[in-house]
């Protein structure tokens, strides 16, 4: 695809990393929290960038954004992170123009996802462009591109069953706790976080493992109350974790701290204890391994549970493709049109001025001079020109560039319209 001047000096960028080469503890150093987020849009601004989605999961951490340079976006990325440039450059990717408008629908369309047909990472997304708005950083291109790639979310999984059975994080590691824990419904279940992915996983419990032995514990107590009431849950202050830590069969980590929040001086109990830490980064010190009765696991080991139906979802692909394809299409050709639309745009109005001088000069030597019918004639030709114009550009076997320096050219239009 040509390069689309999105953003007049720049170019469209998607920097980030992602599960695909970096591991938990690296993504760990790239997270970025709410607070983070909204520094690196406040720095973004201040760096003269106009446009930027920011968005940080489990799985990955990704910006994207218009700049003269990718660095711009890397560095913001390091400054407001535990990670360097050099981190990066190992593990992560860059994507410019027409490739990074395609990654953008593959990661909203669940086709990128650790777990194929894992659809979350739309709403993060969502609120990520909803947070941009907020602060005056998303765009019409950028805005239109998010609500396409929303829109091939959504028909990818009405159309397709690339995401039958649920495929999340949050479903894997409900799915791992029933196939080796043996009389799940009796046993006491810990929830430590009740973010989005915490909240995802307490449903699954609830629906899947007929459990009425769960307590929800949050920093922020009302959080866990208000799910807790939905699904008619215990909820226990913060300050009572250890207690319920060593009270527990299972416990599941989701917090959002930057460091890790349970360790093995946490543990007391002798009993079995089963730990899934679903925290990027981690949240769960690795030293808890040390005690025999302790079995931890992670949202990276989670990833690599298959079903009996991920086979079937992969057959999706190619429909789930095709919808992108078809959406993405459609963006394109609404972006090369918004590329051409000032220079017809400029075009009209110098035709307009080419007829109303001519129009004032047979006025002067004609007595009989019919104004409103010369006018209607005139504009009528105007625009049947502009419209040729239009859509001679619109065509597939020439080069836009090239026609619009032409016109410009040969109709003496100024540079200033080139303004996409």
């Amino acid at each position: 695809m040509e390069h689309y001047n999105m953003s007049r000096g720049t170019t469209f960028y998607a920097i980030g990393l992602s599960y695909k080469k970096a591991d938990a503890e690296i993504r760990g150093h790239f997270s970025l929290d709410d607070h983070s987020k909204v520094n690196v849009l406040e720095q973004a601004k201040q760096n003269g960038i106009e446009s930027l989605i920011v968005t940080s999961t489990c799985n990955r951490t990704e910006i994207y954004g218009f700049a003269e340079h990718p660095y711009q976006l890397i560095q913001l990325l390091c400054d407001n992170t535990k990670g360097t440039v050099e981190e990066f450059q190992k593990v992560a990717y860059v994507y410019k123009n027409s490739d990074a408008i395609s990654h953008m629908f593959r990661v909203g369309s669940g086709l990128d996802s650790q777990i194929l047909g894992d659809f979350e990472i739309i709403s993060q997304l969502k609120s990520s462009a909803r947070v941009s708005k907020k602060h005056h950083l998303l765009n019409p291109y950028l805005e239109r591109l998010i609500n396409a790639v929303i829109q091939a979310s959504k028909r990818i999984k009405t159309e397709t069953e690339i995401s039958s059975g649920a495929t999340s994080v949050s479903f894997a590691s409900v799915q791992y706790i029933m196939n080796h824990i043996e009389n799940v419904s009796e046993k006491n279940i810990l929830l430590f976080g009740t973010g989005k992915i915490g909240r995802n996983t307490c449903e699954n419990l609830v629906k899947h493992t007929k459990n009425k032995h769960i307590t929800l514990i949050n920093r922020t107590k009302d959080k866990a109350e208000a799910i807790a009431g939905k699904f008619n849950l215990h909820v226990k202050e913060y300050a009572n974790l250890q207690e319920e830590i060593n009270t527990s069969d299972i416990l599941i980590v989701a917090t959002g701290a930057q460091n890790p929040t349970v360790d093995k001086h946490c543990i007391q109990t002798k009993n079995p204890l089963l730990i899934l830490d679903l925290s990027i980064p981690k949240n769960v010190n690795p030293n808890v391994t040390e005690l025999n009765n302790v079995t931890l696991v992670h949202l990276d080991d989670l990833a690599q549970i298959t079903d009996e139906t991920l086979e079937r979802r992969k057959q999706h692909i190619p429909f789930a493709e095709a919808i992108i394809e078809d959406v993405k299409g459609e963006f394109i050709a609404w972006l090369a049109t918004r590329k051409f639309a000032p220079t017809i745009k400029a075009l009209k109005h110098k035709l307009s001025d080419f007829a109303s001088a001519e129009l004032e000069t047979q006025r002067k030597k004609m007595e009989d001079f019919n104004e409103s019918q010369a006018e209607i004639i005139s504009k009528n030709i105007i625009q049947k020109i502009t419209n040729h114009f239009a859509h001679h550009l619109k065509g597939d076997d020439v080069s836009t560039d090239d026609s619009l320096e032409l016109i410009k050219k040969v109709f003496q239009l100024e540079a200033t319209t080139d303004n996409a």
